[in-house]
């Protein structure tokens, strides 16, 4: 009979971490699996919740925008199918930012006494907002039949878009999680960075009325891309897609994935001590 090795070596997580990012997949899983029951399981007002949150706010943008501001809509497009069309990526981008960034101290328990990579952690936080994300979408075709709007065959590109919007929110997320280990009155700035975020991003209104000119360096915020490839997909191409800004919002997601993970496993030996 063959007892199993117990190798004790200085190092060895450090050389294995990617490896065993796949071994402990089950605890993925688990975690994931968790947060999705904790927000839904025997509750009626998760549920509805996730579904008022974004009518109320496409409301609001669409009476305060739309009809007293007066902001130009796309061509053809009910207003309030356009809001709505930018409130989805943008929920799914904030929600996982701040889902990540509390994921470490909201499960300090098992981090201060098992072993497992910890990166684990704030990854599962994303999926209960991409759950979210599937029943706004749900309520997206609702609206869509009301104002009688379908989309065309644009719509089967839109898992490339919900990729790059969950890429989009893990770097931020990783490195904000990472600080708010050590720094936690980061959880106070956060909701006015998301809220900051969100009057940068075309979210009440159409990336058309930034003037050509800026509208490259407008594309630095990734989420500008991600709501255009929205409305592409979803409003049959009225907001086409402005390469050059797609591109270099491609480059930022990378980049800040990279900053992300770099900055969350430099930090991530102290979180035991800390959480």
């Amino acid at each position: 009979m063959n007892t199993p090795t117990l190798v004790i070596e200085a190092g060895l997580a450090e050389r294995h971490y990617w490896r065993d990012l796949w071994r402990y997949r089950e605890l993925f899983i688990v975690l994931a699996w968790r947060d999705v029951a904790v927000r839904y399981k025997q509750t009626i007002i998760g549920l509805a919740w996730v579904m008022l949150q974004p009518l109320a706010s496409a409301a609001v943008f669409t009476i305060v925008f739309g009809k007293v501001a007066k902001l130009p809509s796309l061509e053809a497009v009910p207003y309030a199918v356009m809001v709505f069309a930018g409130l989805l990526p943008w929920q799914l981008i904030s929600g996982s930012v701040s889902n990540a960034a509390s994921s470490l101290t909201g499960n300090s328990g098992l981090i201060s006494k098992v072993y497992f990579p910890r990166l684990i952690v704030p990854s599962s936080a994303v999926v209960v907002c991409l759950v979210d994300f599937a029943v706004g979408l749900l309520v997206m075709a609702g609206l869509m039949v009301w104002y009688q709007y379908m989309p065309d065959a644009r719509v089967l590109l839109l898992p490339i878009f919900v990729l790059m919007a969950a890429l989009a929110a893990i770097g931020p997320g990783l490195w904000i999680a990472s600080l708010n280990v050590r720094y936690r009155d980061f959880r106070q700035v956060l909701p006015f960075l998301i809220q900051f975020g969100m009057y940068l991003s075309p979210v009440a209104y159409a990336s058309a009325v930034v003037p050509e000119q800026w509208k490259l360096l407008y594309h630095l915020n990734p989420a500008a891309a991600v709501i255009d490839g929205f409305r592409w997909c979803l409003l049959r191409g009225a907001v086409p897609i402005y390469w050059p800004g797609f591109l270099l919002a491609w480059v930022v997601i990378v980049a800040l994935l990279i900053v992300g993970v770099r900055q969350f496993r430099n930090t991530e030996r102290t979180f035991a001590d800390m959480v």
